[in-house]
């Protein structure tokens, strides 16, 4: 889960958007964010870990946000999108609704396609996580969600959810990972979907 970089704020608010490329960094920091960031494994020999992170937008175009924080010091507090880490024989597609479903409770989930590809690491809990991250936009018109499949990181990590309207996210003094969030997620409901995969700049901690 885990999912940050540097810090910044964002903005979320769209249906179907565009990407953007950009300084978006950081593992999943928040929820799946600070929680993605530790939660969900720490980088090794192997590589980076590979992440499948989503860009969740229900009927009126908001979007789905963690908020979660450094277990050692409450203080560094983030948001930060769904997602974490593929396990053995699992799609990106798969890791990102089954990761949806164990950090949201939301299952009635229309995936659609991969809008930003970047790289990230940074700190958390301890450890130094390096992770390859693929956001998938999707849809839903669950709006209540359930923290009910996290891990004991995520538990000591993670505090709750909120949907984001583009202005809220664009207007907010709080820290969101990816740090051009707001203005990846204005271009995605300005534009729509890119044709391909955006490369975001990468984010290192």
């Amino acid at each position: 889960m885990p999912d940050r970089g540097t810090a910044g704020d964002a903005g979320a608010a769209g249906a179907e958007g565009g990407a953007d490329q950009g300084g978006d960094g950081g593992a999943d920091q928040g929820a799946d964010g600070g929680a993605d960031q530790g939660a969900d494994g720490g980088a090794g020999s192997g590589g980076p870990r590979q992440v499948a992170r989503v860009i969740l937008l229900d009927p009126a175009d908001r979007i789905l946000l963690l908020h979660g924080f450094e277990p050692a010091d409450p203080g560094r507090d983030w948001w930060f999108t769904p997602g974490g880490g593929l396990e053995p024989g699992e799609s990106r597609e798969q890791a990102a609704l089954r990761e949806l479903a164990e950090e949201t409770g939301i299952t009635d989930v229309e995936l659609g396609p991969v809008l930003w590809h970047r790289y990230c690491a940074f700190p958390f809990d301890g450890r130094r996580w390096e992770q390859d991250e693929w956001y998938f936009l999707a849809r839903t018109r669950q709006t209540e969600t359930v923290l009910g499949g996290l891990t004991e990181l995520e538990r000591r990590s993670v505090t709750g959810t909120r949907w984001w309207t583009s202005e809220e996210l664009s207007a907010a003094h709080e820290t969101v990972y990816p740090t051009r969030l707001a203005e990846l997620f204005r271009k995605l409901l300005d534009e729509g979907p890119p044709g391909a995969p955006v490369v975001l700049a990468p984010e290192i901690v």
